[in-house]
């Protein structure tokens, strides 16, 4: 089966995309390629001709894709003759959660649309877009994802869904927690969800006023309260950290128990390890189709993944594997100190940051982790010159680039005059573009605005002009947030080979464990009680630093013996009491 895909935002009056096709809209007798009303169109029954001259539209405007035959009579949903396509579904499945691991970008909130209701799928018949819900049933095979297909179509579940973006929460409800809360609660159970999710201190704030974690957990309270049949989840670690993850996962599993069907969207590989009870991945090409594969056990979908082969499909879906680096290959080139410290001491408010002596040195990464709302940005942003401590000192006669939490721009070209604009023409060949740009998908941007970028998108150019600086050190914080799950495995490599191919420094902040165990060299470990006090601890050895921070947590890892990788132990499960009882929180088998 071949597609043609158009990307409308590539394609507008003025682009050079637009102007390529109009060049070539009239050169056919069937007219194949036509441009009408300042909108373009190509025929998939198009001639060989025209379908080259549009593979080869300037900006990757035009995509021409050859599909399996045996995905003819499995389209779920198309937008449009030139639109994205998805195929097949994820089955919700009673006292179950099930998860949803793949790109962004290639279909994973299509699905919760059409399996919330949202959206009524139309088949791939664009002669009728909303077909007869008796054939939408009877176009899936027997089995529970066609039993709910059918409840869906008899209004017979009630559906209650955690939106993607909590950070837009304060555009949509103007009034504080409470009443938004209040506004949800079917069973009369806020105070108890609002306590279990540690939010009951902020019921009076404003939701203007709330950090990401904080709206994270309140999007997931006002989940919660609502009486419904089926859960969906999107993206729920976002903005947590590892202790504020472990007790959502608590509270969604307690949530299946009661008979509940739970669908969930993560990227956070470990957490969703440790969630799901099955896992269901999704493949395809960003903005032109995705295909859902049948569900796998969580392990099973999760290594699948990271080896980037799918034995069951026969469909390679990463040229490289994902690999996990045990100790002994870390830390053996690392060289001479770049950077000092040593009893720092900085009040802001009622906070209180304190630290002990530390050093970062050349060619080492140091991976930043600890509670939210602890001090570590505050460290950084000290370090990169942005304030200084009260007490202490800090040394260093480096140039530093930083990447601050939260991204934005204000810029008004494209992403390729930005790059210039920041990094100069460097950022064009050589070394820097193949293990940074390319691996980043930077270069699949270039000719959007910097203004129109999403979260995902811009966080990846903000992270490789933080890397294309010229500069002996580097700050990272969180630069995983807004990245799919390949997305975060192939900046913690892109930043580990910078660092290493140059003989640089870098310091990352990030809540991501996968991430975290991919970049770091050694830990600094921050420990304290969130908004109230903050002590820095190293930098350690990475399994040193792990186990310290993890037995704060009172969360224990092992090692996947076939992937490397590491694996959340289910609470008060053997292993999890073994290693807890050696003290070995992390790297154990």
């Amino acid at each position: 089966m071949r597609v043609a895909v158009l990307l409308e935002e590539r394609c507008k009056p003025n682009s050079n995309a637009f102007a390529y096709l109009q060049k070539y809209a009239a050169m056919c007798e069937r007219d194949c390629i036509q441009v009408e009303d300042n909108k373009c169109k190509i025929l998939e029954t198009a001639c060989p001709v025209c379908l080259t001259r549009a593979k080869h539209c300037p900006d990757n405007a035009v995509k021409i894709i050859n599909l399996p035959e045996e995905l003819d009579h499995d389209m779920t949903h198309c937008y449009g003759e030139n639109g994205f396509r998805l195929f097949r579904l994820p089955s919700p499945r009673e006292e179950q959660i099930v998860g949803i691991l793949g790109p962004n970008g290639i279909g994973k909130s299509t699905a919760i649309n059409i399996l919330s209701g949202t959206i009524r799928p139309n088949l791939g018949d664009l002669d009728n877009p909303l077909p007869d819900w008796n054939d939408v049933v009877t176009s899936f095979p027997r089995g529970e994802l066609r039993d709910y297909i059918g409840l869906l179509a008899e209004e017979g579940v009630t559906i209650s869904v955690k939106p993607q973006y909590v950070d837009k929460l304060p555009q949509i409800f103007q009034g504080d927690v409470g009443e938004l809360l209040d506004r949800v609660d079917e069973r009369g159970e806020m105070e108890q969800f609002a306590s279990l999710l540690g939010i009951g201190q902020i019921v009076s704030r404003k939701l203007g006023d709330l950090s990401g974690g904080e709206l994270q957990r309140v999007a997931i309270c006002a989940t919660l309260l609502k009486e419904a049949d089926v859960y969906f989840f999107d993206e729920p670690s976002s903005y947590l950290d590892i202790y504020e993850r472990m007790r959502m996962v608590g509270i969604v599993q307690e949530l299946a128990s009661r008979g509940k069907r739970v669908l969930v969207v993560e990227h956070d590989l470990a957490i969703l390890d440790v969630l799901c009870d099955l896992i269901h991945v999704i493949y395809g090409e960003r903005a032109a189709y995705g295909i859902f594969t049948p569900p796998r056990s969580t392990r099973t979908a999760i290594n699948a993944y990271l080896e980037g082969f799918l034995t069951e499909e026969n469909v390679r879906i990463r040229d490289k594997p994902i690999q996990f680096l045990r100790a002994r290959d870390r830390g053996e080139e690392i060289g001479m100190p770049i950077l000092r410290w040593g009893d720092m001491e900085k009040k802001l408010g009622d906070f209180q940051l304190t630290t002990g002596e530390g050093q970062v040195r050349s060619a080492e990464v140091v991976g930043v982790v600890g509670p939210n709302s602890t001090g570590k940005t505050t460290m950084v942003r000290i370090i990169a010159g942005e304030m200084e401590p009260d007490q202490g000192w800090c040394t260093m006669d480096s140039v530093v680039s930083y990447k601050p939490q939260h991204v934005s721009t204000d810029f008004e070209g494209t992403v390729t005059d930005w790059l210039d604009s920041e990094i100069g023409p460097t950022w064009r060949s050589g070394e820097f573009r193949t293990q940074v740009i390319r691996a980043l998908q930077v270069d699949q941007l270039l000719e959007l605005r910097a203004k129109k970028l999403s979260g995902g998108e811009l966080q990846a150019v903000s992270i490789a002009i933080c890397l294309g600086r010229e500069a002996d050190l580097y700050l990272f914080d969180e630069p995983s947030a807004h990245l799919d799950a390949n997305a975060r495995m192939e900046a913690a490599k892109a930043i580990r080979r910078t660092m290493e191919s140059n003989e640089k420094s870098a310091m990352v902040i990030d809540h991501d464990t996968y991430f975290i165990d991919i970049v770091s060299d050694s830990l600094l470990v921050f420990q304290g009680e969130g908004g109230r006090n903050g002590h820095a601890v190293g930098p350690l050895p990475l399994r040193k630093g792990m186990n310290l921070f993890l037995s704060d947590v009172g969360v224990t890892f092992r090692r996947d013996v076939e992937s490397q990788r590491p694996r959340i132990n289910k609470p008060s499960s053997r292993k999890d009491r073994e290693q807890k009882a050696s003290g070995e929180y992390f790297y154990s088998k």
